[in-house]
């Protein structure tokens, strides 16, 4: 147990109703991510940082698995609800574009644990629900951003040579990339500056642009 954990679990317990108490849960889960990488979280580490007993914490979830599931419900519902808004803004295919990719850049930013918990899941075993959530996920935003880069292009705004599908899979690396980097060397407050400088080069490079 680290000291930061000693210190959490000291403080006293508020009563919630469960729901409440879940939610906390699921938060205190992704901020230890950021802490020790989703590998090194114990339940006794979880259970610590919401200030309840070891016992207390599976009043709430049935095991270790069920903690993880909704861990992940969390990143989908919150990270799909940010990469939503910025589709329906509005705008030219392009502008679109630009806005989910620093929609995702600002949840990575604000929730830096995020994108280790989903590196943790495709890590694992392929046949996992945990995995196939994770990858039916990224498959999904895959073809959305597809789908507008197709837009671009049949608009004009992109090279005429460009293949959707490879172009979006480059989009959702460079993010993954950009997560990764800031995740392994720290600084999460400059990922949203350095996203939209990665955008500028990402868009040069979908419109055929030679510097």
């Amino acid at each position: 147990m680290t000291a930061r954990d000693s210190t959490v679990s000291l403080r006293p317990r508020r009563r919630l109703p469960s729901h409440e108490r879940r939610a906390e849960i699921v938060a205190a889960v992704v901020e230890l991510a950021r802490e020790r990488g989703p590998e090194a979280i114990t339940t006794q580490a979880i259970a610590d940082r919401v200030a309840l007993t070891h016992g207390a914490l599976f009043r709430h979830f049935a095991d270790k698995e069920a903690i993880w599931a909704a861990v992940f419900d969390w990143v989908r519902s919150d990270l799909g609800a940010a990469v939503d808004a910025a589709f329906a803004s509005g705008g030219s295919p392009v502008e679109i574009l630009e806005r989910v990719f620093l929609a995702h850049a600002r949840f990575v930013a604000q929730h830096p644990g995020a994108p280790r918990i989903l590196y943790h899941a495709l890590q694992g075993d392929e046949h996992t629900p945990m995995h196939e959530h994770v990858h039916g996920m990224v498959a999904a935003y895959t073809r959305r951003v597809a789908a507008c880069l197709r837009q671009a292009r049949d608009a004009g705004a992109l090279s005429p040579a460009l293949d959707p599908q490879i172009g979006a899979t480059l989009f959702v690396a460079t993010l993954q990339g950009l997560a990764l980097q800031r995740s392994l060397l720290g600084g999460e407050s400059g990922v949203v500056d350095a996203a939209r400088a990665t955008f500028s080069l990402l868009l040069d490079g979908l419109r055929g642009v030679r510097r």
